[in-house]
């Protein structure tokens, strides 16, 4: 919760702050989230070769860093090439350490987005999301959980494993029909940048009327630029751009935003 009455507690549910993008200035990016009163971000992985980076990652950035980190560890169907379903047993073994700091697995899910995607390439997306669902069944993890054109299949695996921790569906620009689906299966939607354009009516809507308690807030930085930013890096300080267009869409302060939705993910990574 916020520590006073003028004071701020963000958390963004999901930054790619590990990327290359922020190797020249890591540190001022997350002193300029400070300063946004961020503080907590969370760090999702998209390919096996980051998973050992990411979990020194926290321990490293604690003693320098001005906002608490915590990772997830997955495979992202963006970069399918890149994954083989061996990867499912290192993340198995890895998740059997419990490694300090690993709050999630993710980011995980399917990406149907390409016109010219191929049933071979769908049917290994599949395969890699499944498992990453059943070890999160196993290991009871909370998922963060990545959509594009393929929610319905996505809640079919959703629906047939049922993880008892549920997580994130990261991004969500669904249907009303598929948000309330999730929601019955325990999961949050992330609103980010995409709620900051008037245009994108159906995502506002739904940010507005949808229960505080199942909304989480995001970045994605450095994609999912917001409206006024478009062609810039994103970085974790916008969330709290984020949070104030929440604030107005649904009428209520920037505090009571702040509050729930920064509750709503230390709550889902028992922080």
């Amino acid at each position: 919760m916020a520590k006073g009455n003028d004071s701020l507690s963000l958390f963004d549910s999901h930054c790619h702050l590990n990327f290359s993008d922020f190797d020249n200035d890591r540190l001022q990016v997350l002193g300029q989230a400070k300063k946004a009163e961020v503080s907590h971000i969370c760090i999702p992985a998209t390919q096996q070769v980051e998973w050992l980076a990411l979990i020194n990652e926290p321990e490293l950035l604690s003693q320098v860093s001005p906002v608490s980190i915590v990772t997830a560890l997955g495979l992202h169907p963006w970069f399918i090439c890149e994954h083989n379903l061996e990867h499912l047993n290192v993340l198995d073994k890895l998740l059997q350490q419990r490694p300090a700091g690993v709050v999630a697995i993710g980011e995980t899910g399917l990406d149907f987005f390409d016109r010219d995607i191929t049933l071979q390439t769908k049917a290994k997306q599949l395969a890699l999301f499944t498992g990453q669902v059943e070890l999160a069944y196993l290991h009871q993890m909370p998922l963060i959980i990545h959509g594009r054109k393929s929610h319905d299949d996505i809640l079919k695996v959703l629906r047939r494993f049922k993880p008892e921790r549920a997580g994130i569906i990261h991004g969500f620009s669904g249907s009303e029909q598929q948000a309330n689906e999730y929601l019955n299966l325990g999961f949050k939607l992330g609103f980010g940048g995409g709620i900051t354009y008037p245009r994108a009516r159906k995502t506002r809507h739904l940010a507005a009327t949808l229960p505080i308690h199942s909304i989480v807030l995001e970045t994605d930085a450095p994609d999912m630029p917001l409206n006024g930013y478009q062609g810039q890096r994103n970085e974790p300080a916008r969330v709290k751009l984020v949070a104030e267009c929440l604030a107005e869409l649904r009428g209520v302060s920037l505090m009571e935003v702040a509050e729930a939705t920064s509750h709503n993910c230390r709550t889902l990574f028992r922080i």
